[in-house]
């Protein structure tokens, strides 16, 4: 797989879906970085530009370059820390949208439990491995399916966090995500000219009130 140039998309300004002393939720689009990559030509990024606009955002995690949608930042060490810890033990709710190629055929609701490991001779890609692979759960809702079109539109929740896990599991399920040059077709990669997920709900206990905080974002396909 040769690897293409980093062409970030034109930076117009922050779309924050909430801000507060503790923390800026942002809507990040698709082909930009979480954070700056290796190498040279790659330092723009959501993280550097939310810093340029709110100098104490601190990164808590990340979203593939190709997926858009909900970033979570702490503002400073202790926001960042505190929510960091959310984030690990699985204490935050978050959901996804998908178009995924072909028409569901599996059950319209329910879960993927495969584990899995690196793909070592083909890093950074993943692969679903039953021997060595880290136990993975996503939960899944079928929203809508087109016969004409051959897709669907699938919510996805991750239970576990693994790297590329949504996407290694919809290929899985003989559903690759629509525009995925890792883990798609070539059929697939054809029909949408970006990755076809979008961060779009997150739930979580808010730093400063400790009451319940959810934010949507609906997804731009």
């Amino acid at each position: 797989m040769t690897s293409t140039p980093y062409c970030p998309p034109k930076h117009t300004g922050l779309a924050i879906l909430y801000l507060s002393a503790q923390l800026i939720v942002v809507n990040k689009p698709s082909g930009l970085l979480s954070v700056p990559g290796r190498g040279a030509g790659k330092e723009d990024c959501l993280s550097r530009r939310v810093q340029a606009e709110v100098p104490d955002a601190m990164i808590v995690h990340r979203l593939d370059m190709g997926t858009s949608g909900i970033v979570v930042m702490g503002r400073g060490p202790r926001a960042q820390r505190d929510l960091s810890v959310m984030f690990q033990e699985r204490r935050v709710r978050k959901r996804y949208q998908a178009l995924v190629d072909g028409q569901w055929a599996a059950p319209f609701t329910g879960e993927i439990e495969l584990p899995i490991n690196v793909d070592w001779p083909n890093r950074p890609r993943r692969k679903v491995d039953h021997v060595m692979g880290r136990p993975a759960l996503t939960r899944y809702r079928v929203l809508d399916t087109s016969a004409t079109q051959a897709m669907s539109r699938i919510e996805l929740e991750p239970i576990t966090g693994r790297t590329h896990q949504l996407r290694v599991h919809m290929q899985a399920m003989g559903h690759p995500i629509l525009g995925d040059d890792f883990y798609g077709t070539p059929a697939s990669c054809t029909k949408a000219q970006r990755l076809m997920l979008h961060a779009c709900r997150i739930e979580l206990i808010h730093p400063e009130t400790g009451m319940p905080l959810c934010i949507d974002c609906p997804p731009p396909f």
